[in-house]
């Protein structure tokens, strides 16, 4: 595919160097094996080492060697206005037979790779007149129910372990489309469902098999999986049900936070619990609730950036999968593993039953978004398709076009409260003294060992047609467009890592995301490779609401400030700060 194809667009440039967005990160390591989780005393300790390599690896693409490093990392700014409109159709597809064990700690020895076969079938929606299974919070069940999910898992467990359906096997799914088991098909390039707009998707088809399967072992076609209803302050925290019983408990969990402890969307690894009441805990999830669901109103920023065949995964994560995903992965896992497994590491996530729980909720908060906003149309998109095994162990092979619509899968949602709708962060108490202003960002990376203070200005075009318009502009092309920060990145891929971004502040203390001026975070799971690798990758927050509640949305500029939580030193690099307007 020729260079100006891949960076030709209307969509305005992140970074005004233009270059390969398929070339920015170097081909994962070969694939190598491993065993179950090792406990240690803290995560931070050095990674351990891996058997010997069993795939043969790939070379990087060469043509980088020419390229200056930084004009490499800064082209990321190009990725996404590259990637939202393609010439060539290029829906990500997973090649089958690819599977190899991937890089795992060395302590586990799991091959993520599901039984082979050579027929796949076509995906069949079920028949529209088949019974409405109803997803129900996990703390409102009955005992009932709780005794027939128990007994799913139960009979799950038992299933031979070369069933594709038995429960081992169907966590392994997670782990090799999370683990660089799969490359895409066409492509030597690595498949991974994290860090761009499939997330959702892959994740939607995930939960229906495994529930199929689980209905299918309890002969009861009504059977649904319960939902861990932590955006609501009664499900906030560990549903009892995943202590209760032994078929959906796991001992590596953080031991601090079972029932009655709050889960706290502002939890790190590093620092462990916040010393603050539960009522602040909840009122700041809420603010952050809002912030990440009704304030992120285009698709871009809520599922995250295009991701096509052939392109290095994980452009850039979006919203929900970026906080309230991996907080709680991190918050449920053991502090005391070397990747916080079981939840806290990707690889092992799945092999936790609170796993399905937790995403039946990120599931929710898909459906809920689309009651008024709108899904990517681009069929790159529509048409990417991934494999499953159903209820009858035969492998199936589905798209993203099928799933939108939770309603034709025959599932949905019990009717909660929501109570984050109305949310939203207040503007901080203002101070005296004028806000002192910090220097521009400047050309040079800068490692994120100490918070990072920088003047972004916003582009005159946007200042001239948005905030001094000559002409009104309709209200829904406001509806449709949003002002973005743009954060641009490089970082170990091996560790957790967490920052948090606030806005025209010079408080030391911030205020925390109760306020308009936090305007959100960077979070990412650590991911396992046989040696640590380097992720290029975008951070891109909306600023509209949060520039008019600080009265600031006529200011020539913003003063960003960037605070590491955990990750810092070597691990994150800032390669650029800018504004932009677009989707």
């Amino acid at each position: 595919m020729p260079l100006s194809t891949l960076v030709s667009t209307t969509y305005p440039s992140i970074f005004s160097t233009k270059i390969n967005p398929l070339s920015l990160s170097k081909n994962p390591p070969p694939s190598t094996t491993y065993h179950p989780s090792c406990i240690r005393s803290a995560r931070d300790e050095p990674p351990n080492k891996v058997n010997k390599p069993i795939t043969k690896s790939t070379k990087p693409d060469k043509s980088l060697n020419n390229l200056d490093r930084r004009d490499v990392l800064l082209g990321l700014g190009g990725l996404y206005g590259a990637t939202l409109g393609s010439a060539v159709a290029a829906p990500v597809q997973t090649d089958f037979a690819s599977c190899r064990a991937p890089p795992l700690p060395k302590c586990d020895q799991t091959n993520c790779c599901p039984p082979i076969t050579h027929k796949i079938k076509e995906f069949k929606f079920p028949s529209p007149s088949s019974p409405m299974r109803e997803r129900r919070a996990a703390h409102l069940v009955s005992k009932e129910y709780i005794e027939k999910y128990a007994e799913a898992v139960r009979l799950m467990k038992q299933l031979p372990a070369s069933d594709p359906r038995n429960f081992w096997q169907q966590a392994n799914v997670h782990c090799a489309y999370c683990e660089g088991a799969y490359t895409q098909a066409g492509y030597d390039v690595k498949l991974q469902v994290h860090g761009s707009w499939l997330f959702f998707p892959w994740h939607r088809w995930y939960l229906y098999f495994y529930e199929r399967i689980l209905g299918d072992l309890i002969k009861d076609e009504t059977f649904a999986l319960p939902f861990w209803n932590w955006d609501s302050p009664d499900g906030m925290t560990i549903p009892c049900m995943y202590i209760n019983r032994p078929e959906l408990y796991e001992q590596l969990r953080d031991s601090k936070h079972q029932p009655n402890s709050i889960v706290d969307f502002q939890y790190d690894i590093k620092n462990g619990d916040r010393r603050i009441t539960n009522h602040q805990i909840i009122h700041e999830n809420l603010c952050i609730m809002y912030r990440q669901v009704v304030a992120t109103r285009t698709a871009p920023l809520f599922f995250g950036l295009p991701y096509r065949g052939g392109d290095e995964p994980e452009h850039g994560a979006g919203s929900v999968e970026l906080v309230q995903h991996n907080i709680v992965h991190d918050w449920t896992g053991d502090r005391n593993q070397v990747n916080g497994e079981i939840m806290g590491a990707l690889y092992s996530a799945a092999r936790d039953p609170i796993f399905f729980a937790h995403h039946g909720n990120v599931d929710r908060l898909w459906k809920i978004w689309r009651e008024n906003r709108k899904d990517f149309t681009d069929p790159d998109y529509l048409n990417a398709s991934f494999l499953f095994y159903d209820e009858n162990a035969e492998l199936v092979e589905v798209k993203v076009s099928d799933c939108l619509d939770p309603t034709t899968l025959r599932y949905g949602y019990q009717d909660v409260e929501i109570p984050w709708r109305g949310s939203k962060p207040t503007a901080p108490p203002k101070k005296a003294a004028p806000l002192m202003k910090a220097g521009e960002f400047g050309s040079k990376p800068r490692l994120l060992s100490s918070i990072i203070r920088a003047t972004v200005k916003r582009p005159e075009e946007l200042l001239s047609s948005i905030i001094r318009p000559t002409v009104k502009r309709p209200e829904e092309e406001k509806e449709n467009e949003e002002e973005i920060l743009v954060v641009a990145m490089e970082l170990n891929t091996d560790k957790f890592v967490k920052f948090d971004v606030y806005i025209n502040t010079e408080d030391e203390n911030f205020g925390g995301p109760a306020y308009s001026n936090f305007v959100g975070s960077f979070v990412r799971l650590p991911h396992t490779h046989a040696k640590p690798m380097k992720l290029n990758t975008l951070l891109r927050l909306p600023l509209g609401e949060a520039l008019e509640d600080l009265k600031a949305e006529k200011d020539d500029d913003v003063e960003v400030i960037l605070v590491p939580k955990v990750g810092t030193g070597e691990e994150i690099i800032i390669e650029g700060l800018k504004i932009e307007i677009g989707l």
